[in-house]
């Protein structure tokens, strides 16, 4: 899980070269390490988050092995109401990174509070499936051998 949002500088593309600001350099590392990314990101004003969308362009210039390049990708929609301006502006900006989108992957799975117990953790059992299926099927393409 990624945690360092709050400490990516804002994006400029010229500040993306060697040495490259520590948080950007961690969050590439992190990317780079992970066989998939899974994202869940609220939609804010009919978009992405700023910070979020921030977050995603660091992504974009990094042309190491095992970047977002190919990489398989995957989101959670857990909004009540849908995301679907910031799911559509997510798949634009991953198509930018030529990340891997695992479709049967991408699901809506809306939870309400009620569903979430005082350690954040999901407790309703058909919501948990549901995480659990996608998750699966991103694991499944990350670890399928290339055609």
């Amino acid at each position: 899980m990624y945690l360092g949002l709050a400490e990516l500088p804002h994006f400029n593309p010229d500040d993306d070269v060697d040495p490259l600001p520590g948080p950007v350099a961690e969050l590439r590392s992190s990317i780079r390490a992970a066989d998939a990314v899974l994202f869940s990101t609220p939609e804010y004003a009919g978009a992405l988050p700023g910070s979020f969308k921030n977050l995603l362009d660091w992504t974009i210039g990094d042309e190491q092995p095992r970047s977002m390049y190919n990489k398989p990708v995957a989101w959670i929609n857990s909004s009540f109401r849908g995301a679907d301006d910031a799911q559509e502006s997510l798949r634009k900006v991953l198509g930018y990174a030529h990340s891997m989108i695992v479709e049967e992957a991408c699901v809506h799975i809306p939870v309400t509070s009620t569903m979430v117990g005082d350690d954040g953790q999901v407790t309703e059992p058909s919501a948990r499936r549901e995480i659990a299926r996608a998750l699966a099927l991103l694991v499944e393409s990350a670890t399928s051998p290339e055609e």
